[in-house]
């Protein structure tokens, strides 16, 4: 006879088998979804999480995209993997809608397994292969950081996030693209609701491969624009704005934000702030205030968690923020690291429902 909790833990598997995972809590509870079987599924989200990497990493999207619907065997020996094995992994990724399994036993793509291509609108390949790789062997230093206060990436991965990218090229380039991908919906809205056309020149402050400024220096056909970032860094965006016809107006420096900034009528730090501590990101902010000119913008690009217990996706980013020793922050934390640098907020602009524009001024 088996004992009473493990008989239990068979009925939480058999109702997790009629279930897709949504990640969302509410979601889940608005569903009727009872409360250790919603428990259950994200004890277990780690699961989905790196078969998709696997997926990302193994190119699968790509070759079903090139070829058709294709069979675990076909897939396998395209992939150089095992073809049940395969087969398996394929089957669980299908019953969370990503990728679809016909009567045949072809597999073929769905919304959500486009998104795993690289050339898609919306890809989400890099972001994949970071988290599911980097990310995913940095987070097993988790409760060191919550008991700590230090960063676990460091424990983890033995130095910084930004020095190992910049020692491990290839693994920052997908780094690159994955927050290109992941941030590049908000660059449309940031234009739409900001007026950039007043300023003679912007710095994009930690502007990686310069592709937020090309956008606004699109739009705005009087604009100057200065992408500052790590030497490393800014000469890898050299390889994606040689050719752009913006160049002329686009200058590249390399640099250290935490030494100087060039001089500028406006600055954009868009998810700069967040990667650093509050003593360090008073540092950057004082920099840029120091090189502003008079009566210039500093706009910071970044969620403004609010208070309560209602969702927000930047509460769980907060997490990878605790990992690294940077934090999202409230509309109080801004204001107190404005104020430690000299500066003040001026206006709080929405962008998307998650993502604000914090414009800060000479106080």
């Amino acid at each position: 006879m088996q004992p009473k909790h493990k008989k239990a833990n068979y009925q939480i598997l058999d109702r997790l088998k009629q279930l897709k995972w949504n990640g969302n809590s509410n979601k889940i509870m608005e569903n009727n979804v009872p409360p250790h079987i919603a428990i259950t599924q994200m004890i277990f989200g780690f699961v989905p999480a790196k078969a998709i990497h696997i997926a990302a990493k193994l190119n699968i999207a790509e070759l079903i995209a090139a070829h058709g619907p294709m069979n675990s065997a076909q897939l396998a020996e395209k992939t150089g993997s095992h073809k049940e094995s395969i087969y398996r992994l394929l089957r669980a990724l299908c019953s969370n809608g990503i990728f679809a399994e016909d009567q045949t036993g072809n597999f073929g793509l769905t919304p959500l397994a486009e998104c795993l291509q690289e050339d898609h609108p919306d890809s989400m390949k890099a972001m994949a292969i970071s988290a599911g790789g980097l990310f995913y062997k940095a987070y097993t230093e988790l409760p060191f950081a919550v008991q700590s206060g230090e960063p676990g990436w460091h424990k983890a991965i033995g130095m910084g996030p930004f020095e190992y990218l910049t020692k491990n090229p290839e693994e920052g380039k997908i780094f690159d693209r994955a927050m290109t991908n992941f941030h590049g919906g908000e660059t449309q809205p940031m234009i739409d609701n900001y007026d950039f056309s007043v300023f003679d020149t912007v710095v994009d402050v930690g502007g990686g491969n310069g592709e937020v400024l090309s956008s606004v220096l699109k739009q705005n056909q009087d604009v100057k624009g200065v992408l500052f970032d790590m030497p490393e860094v800014v000469a890898r965006a050299m390889e994606n704005i040689s050719n752009n016809e913006l160049r002329s107006r686009m200058e590249i420096v390399g640099g250290n934000f935490f030494e100087s900034v060039p001089s500028s009528d406006a600055y954009i730090l868009r998810h700069i702030v967040h990667d650093w501590s509050d003593e360090d990101a008073v540092v950057i902010l004082t920099n840029c205030r120091k090189a502003m000119k008079p009566n210039g913008k500093l706009l910071v690009v970044e969620a403004v968690i609010p208070k309560g217990n209602d969702p927000h996706p930047f509460k769980w980013l907060d997490i990878t923020m605790l990992m690294i020793g940077g934090k999202e922050r409230t509309k109080e934390q801004f204001e107190h690291i404005f104020h430690q640098a000299g500066l003040k907020i001026n206006r709080i602009i929405t962008v998307t429902p998650s993502i604000s524009l914090v414009e800060g001024i000479m106080n």
